[in-house]
């Protein structure tokens, strides 16, 4: 899943979004969730959340008509790898493609017509660019609906390394989700603290962020305490150092003591150990 070499000279992260669909379930939110293809070239076989790298199509006016105003709070992030806006398109883009959600304005969209959208996108060997299929379909793609979470970096021992922003949207009236069958091999709701369960006991791969998200979901009554802990997030960018030692590796998030950043930037143990071929949270 994960290709660790301390001994590596680092790559440059690229910019990537990544999203947390959320409805309303019988004891609590549900999240949409995609189980990549196990023959990815990163995270393959993991069960995760819809998102992937931003794109130069991303970027550029021929958005300009098309789309809300920001997210409040991304300043938050600081500094930012490409254009906050061009993430938050990415993030939209990459729920649509892998799950046929997409907010737009009005909800104007429903299941149906969220997979007919994601068909013309992908149809033949020349992509027509999403901004010209909702603008021939009169629709605006609505980013202000977007709640930043958090902004995880790849360790610079991995040989592929992403600076991803992750949102949280409330789930489209009447869109329901719906895997794309290419990059992954399934799409399907379930709560966090019950996708932690399945996690411990074997029966799925989790990566490092999104296990901290789901713990930090897992609590949560409803949607809109789900988005109150979005917003209480800092945001600053967490970077995991992988620390060797002679019981093996683990990795340190800002704060831990074998962290070169000392402030804690996200709530929750602060490094990640080995235990039974998974990472789990944990203290020193």
């Amino acid at each position: 899943m994960l290709d660790f070499d301390p001994n590596r000279p680092p790559v440059p992260p690229r910019p990537a979004a990544t999203i947390l669909v959320l409805r309303e379930g019988t004891s609590g939110p549900e999240v949409f969730f995609i189980a990549r293809h196990p023959k990815s070239g990163f995270m393959g076989g993991v069960v995760a959340f819809p998102g992937g790298k931003v794109d130069p199509a991303d970027a550029g006016p021929s958005w300009d008509d098309v789309v809300t105003a920001l997210p409040t709070g991304m300043e938050r992030f600081g500094e930012l790898a490409a254009p906050a806006r061009a993430i938050a398109i990415a993030a939209c883009r990459e729920a649509l493609e892998e799950a046929a959600i997409v907010p737009t304005v009005g909800d104007r969209l429903d299941g149906a017509g969220a997979v007919a959208l994601r068909a013309r996108l992908s149809t033949g060997d020349a992509k027509t660019p999403l901004a010209e299929l909702l603008r021939a379909d009169g629709l605006t793609l609505d980013l202000a609906r977007l709640v930043p979470f958090a902004r995880w970096v790849t360790p610079t021992a991995e040989s592929r390394r992403f600076d991803a922003v992750f949102f949280v949207l409330p789930a489209p009236t009447a869109q329901h989700g719906d895997h794309d069958r290419h990059e992954t091999t399934s799409g399907f709701w379930d709560g966090p603290a019950s996708l932690l369960a399945k996690w411990e006991a074997g029966q799925l791969m989790l990566a490092p962020p999104t296990v901290r998200c789901l713990e930090l979901l897992a609590g949560c009554r409803d949607v809109g305490a789900a988005l109150d802990v979005a917003r209480a997030q800092s945001l600053l960018p967490i970077q995991p150092t992988l620390v060797m030692s002679d019981s093996g590796g683990f990795l340190a998030l800002p704060g831990d003591p074998a962290h070169e950043i000392k402030e804690k930037r996200v709530d929750g143990g602060t490094r990640f150990v080995m235990k039974d071929g998974r990472f789990v949270s944990a203290d020193p």
